[in-house]
């Protein structure tokens, strides 16, 4: 156990602790986003359509939020736009809190969607930044659990302080996130790609902007395969419920089962990192499709609760060991000077794929049957497999071209440690380091 645990956890920069403890921190008091809409609707008494226009609206910002984001990571710096977005999200958390018009709800709602989800881009750029290729399945793994253990938490914290007063939740939210937001400020390092001037001084590197992004087709290609796979994992929140409750089951029963999700990833995916390490992105993102898809198909023949939780069981370890693959990806296929960017725009996509995974699933629920929508998920999920497989090799192509080229005359910082040699045989190519030479990276 002990050789185990050094491995999982052993060895990662020590800003990267900072920034998980920052997410840790963050996620157990994410109240706010959980219980909004039973806020609306059972404390301030508005109707469910204007409790979906203000949680609507939020996402609008949120997508606002994380292309903005991600342009100001990569012009303006990681640590200034994550202090900016945290301490901005921490005031607006209180200012909805305290807003007693609807007008002024709808305002509220949308500058904090468009504040948190800002901070995304610059907060996964810059663990980029700081961890050596070969331990960032591992560091993406460790947030992931971060992520889902603080879910898990806050979920249960939340309906305790509701029994207390709504405003609590707000109070809460806004203070855990800015004790992050502080962590970020003393603690963090800026940690922005730059290159040489013409002169020799070193500036920050900037090689174009979101329409470079939206040029690059193998990137395009990644996200809209990956699109399908997103659609199909966000049913556990609009369909799968309606489909419970068909079969006669309640939703404290929905509770439970939906609950074996995050349990599970608490408690395994630490292992994840040594089963996929060193394996071959696109079929390590394969077989999780795969896998995603066999647990939702199942549900097609689930009428009792344990095999709904089965199914559970088995989304749940596609998603494990697909989370990390994914988040790896990204970081391979974006250029130093434009991390931000594409990360921003990879939150752009989940944000897209949640707002079209109920309205599809909605329709196909609604007027083919639950049958149809389950078996199709599966078929889904089997194409995106086939998708990764297929734009596999451009993939890895194009993370031969991104590997760094040291600069001439550029010479390391200190106290910034390289990356080991990797073995040339051993790793697969589409593993390839992204990071910049240490020469190139400010610590300030």
């Amino acid at each position: 156990m002990r050789g185990w645990f050094d491995q999982a956890v052993g060895g990662l920069p020590r800003q990267f602790w900072l920034l998980w403890a920052g997410t840790l921190i963050n996620r157990l008091g994410a109240f706010v986003v959980i219980f909004l809409a039973i806020y609306l609707t059972a404390d301030r008494h508005f109707s469910q359509s204007q409790a979906g226009l203000v949680i609507g609206l939020y996402g609008v910002g949120g997508a606002l939020g994380t292309t903005l984001g991600g342009v100001l990571a990569d012009r303006w710096g990681r640590k200034p736009t994550m202090l900016t977005a945290q301490f901005g999200a921490a005031s607006l958390m209180l200012t909805l809190g305290f807003a007693q018009h609807y007008a002024q709800i709808l305002v509220a709602t949308f500058a904090l969607g468009l504040f948190t989800e800002a901070v995304r881009p610059a907060f996964s750029a810059m663990m980029v930044d700081i961890v050596p290729e070969r331990d960032r399945v591992r560091a993406f793994s460790l947030n992931y659990w971060a992520i889902n253990l603080g879910f898990a938490l806050s979920a249960v914290g939340a309906g305790l302080a509701a029994k207390v007063d709504y405003l609590l939740l707000f109070v809460v939210d806004a203070g855990t996130t800015l004790v992050t937001a502080l962590i970020c400020l003393i603690f963090v390092r800026e940690t922005r790609p730059l290159s040489q001037g013409s002169a020799g001084e070193r500036r920050p590197r900037d090689s174009g902007g979101m329409l470079a992004v939206l040029g690059d087709r193998v990137f395009m290609a990644y996200l809209l395969v990956s699109l399908g796979g997103i659609a199909v994992m966000m049913q556990h929140m609009s369909t799968l419920p309606i489909a419970m409750t068909a079969e006669g089951l309640s939703a404290a029963t929905y509770g439970w089962v939906i609950a074996v999700n995050g349990v599970l990833i608490v408690l395994g995916q630490l292992f994840v990192p040594r089963l996929i390490g060193g394996r071959e992105p696109a079929r390590v993102l394969a077989l999780g499709s795969l896998i995603i898809g066999v647990g939702f198909g199942l549900t097609a023949f689930a009428h009792a609760s344990w095999f709904f939780a089965l199914s559970v069981v088995i989304w749940t370890l596609g998603e494990m060991i697909q989370s990390p693959s994914n988040a790896t990806t990204v970081a391979a296929l974006s250029p130093a000077s434009m991390r931000g960017r594409y990360q921003g725009l990879n939150s752009l996509s989940w944000s897209a794929g949640t707002a079209l995974a109920p309205v599809v699933g909605g329709l196909t629920q609604e007027h083919l049957g639950n049958t149809a929508l389950w078996l199709g998920c599966f078929v889904v999920c089997a194409l995106v497999a086939v998708g990764h497989l297929v734009s596999g090799p451009s993939r890895q192509r194009r993370m031969r071209q991104l590997a760094p080229v040291p600069i001439s005359g550029s010479g390391p910082e200190p106290g910034f440690e390289p990356p080991a040699p990797v073995p040339a045989v051993a790793e697969p190519v589409a593993d390839a380091p992204t990071e910049l030479p240490r020469g190139n990276v400010r610590i300030s």
